[in-house]
């Protein structure tokens, strides 16, 4: 595909909050509360790690280390936009995240951890379909 000049869109995630949309791409450091949101990002990976879930670092998309793919799989614009919405909401509230490409093995898995993990129903619009994660399952019954 690189040689035919075609490029993969970069991931984004949308969460809007307060009447505001923000938006994320995968490792992306430009919004304003992104040292808050990273920060609450390791922490939520702390816990679900704790909870059982393991990096899948074949859906990293990087030519490095084996730490830096699971560095940046941490990363991925679904899981900033999870964390922003875990700490700009109250506890309970359900997580409504839009995103413009398919849901990665990682995500999908981390995801259904953190519903469990945080108690929260989280939804996301994906390229295919909506996931309702709760409880530690998806709708989707992983089949996306």
């Amino acid at each position: 595909m690189r040689k035919m000049g075609i490029k993969k869109s970069p991931g984004c995630s949308l969460i809007e909050l307060g009447g505001v949309v923000h938006e994320f791409f995968s490792e992306d450091d430009e919004h304003s509360h992104s040292k808050e949101i990273y920060r609450a990002t390791e922490e939520m990976i702390k816990r679900i790690k704790l909870a059982g879930y393991e990096p899948n670092i074949a859906d990293a998309r990087i030519d490095a280390e084996e730490e830096a793919k699971e560095a940046s799989v941490s990363h991925h614009s679904e899981k900033l936009a999870i964390a922003f919405g875990l700490i700009k909401t109250k506890p309970g509230t359900t997580i409504r995240i839009s995103k413009n490409l398919r849901v990665c093995t990682d995500c999908h898995n981390a995801t259904k951890i953190i519903s469990k993990v945080y108690n929260r129903e989280i939804v996301v619009r994906d390229r295919n379909r909506f996931h309702h994660f709760k409880e530690g399952s998806c709708s989707c019954n992983d089949y996306w």
